[in-house]
């Protein structure tokens, strides 16, 4: 490390309800971490939250660090604004201006799933692979391109934005599609969601659920209902993540978010792309996130290499 490079790398994970920040020492090893509410709704509201939880921070680590953010949406190559941000107040501002003022000093921003991938590429359930897809199936559905350690924005800063295409090969049922809040039907995260999985099965099911979890130990009680959801839901996974190898041929898949505890879906989901994959034999291994629900805070973190400039 080059004299006088900050020591501490600082993490920011912006979700819809809560900001997480997380301080790694040099050797990726968790020094401490810190959660504040999101203001929702409120754009100079979160500036100023994320500029103090990272003041916050340094008061405790003694100095200062770098600051890495992971976000909904992306920065506009167009405009330098933000696009695609399910928290909605984003869309439109300068938010890395905006913090890099806040702040003092450079900061680098993400979409979440870039840091997912980011993140277990790194040191977590895919280290060392050139070409890892991070996966976030949880309350939306998002994707991320880790090559060679460094996130892959691509042209449009949209690379891996799976969440926004049609479902793979749709089945007659899964026509047209619900409608998605980017105006269009049947976009992977309407099926593949929390959401969207438990929107379908309780329109039919005996009994609402009011989480996924529920749908899974039904399941393994030996609700055929809850059976056929879970069947379902992995092969529409399959497909989705069929076209993703054949267009991307990753070196490891790696899966985040909520739905990514089932323990189910590592054994089923490669056994059931198989059949989809343009390959005479599938070699792509599909993992579980090693660091599960700080991936994306970590990932944030190691945006910055090490003795990276970008602490006052």
């Amino acid at each position: 490390m080059a004299p006088g490079a900050p020591r501490y790398r600082i993490g920011i994970d912006l979700g819809g309800t809560k900001i997480e920040a997380i301080a790694l020492a040099a050797d990726g090893s968790e020094v401490l971490r810190q959660r504040e509410p999101t203001p929702q709704g409120d754009y100079r509201g979160t500036v100023a939250a994320i500029a103090g939880l990272v003041a916050k921070v340094e008061r405790q680590l003694g100095e200062a660090a770098t600051v890495g953010v992971g976000m909904p949406g992306a920065i506009s190559p167009a405009t330098g604004l933000v696009k695609n941000a399910n928290s909605t107040w984003l869309n439109g501002q300068p938010f890395d201006r905006d913090l890099a003022a806040a702040i003092g000093r450079a900061v680098r921003m993400e979409n979440d799933a870039n840091c997912l991938a980011v993140s277990e590429a790194t040191d977590g359930a895919a280290a060392g692979a050139p070409l890892v897809f991070g996966v976030i199936i949880g309350t939306g559905v998002g994707g991320g391109i880790a090559f060679r350690g460094e996130a892959w924005r691509g042209a449009n800063a949209i690379a891996g934005e799976w969440g926004h295409i049609p479902i793979q090969t749709p089945r007659d049922e899964e026509r047209p599609g619900p409608a998605c809040y980017c105006g269009r039907f049947g976009c992977v995260e309407t099926l593949l969601s929390g959401p969207g999985m438990l929107r379908e099965f309780n329109a039919t099911a005996p009994a609402a659920a009011k989480h996924v979890k529920d749908v899974v130990q039904r399941a393994e009680a030996g609700e055929a209902q809850a059976a056929a959801a879970l069947d379902r839901y992995e092969d529409r996974l399959a497909r989705c993540l069929a076209t993703v190898i054949n267009i991307l041929d990753p070196s490891v898949i790696v899966l985040g978010g909520g739905l990514s505890n089932i323990a189910r879906f590592y054994q089923n989901v490669p056994r059931l792309w198989a059949g989809w994959v343009f390959s005479d034999r599938v070699d792509t291994p599909l993992r579980q996130a090693k660091h599960g629900d700080s991936s994306g805070v970590r990932g944030a973190a190691w945006l910055w290499p090490p003795g990276g400039a970008g602490a006052a």
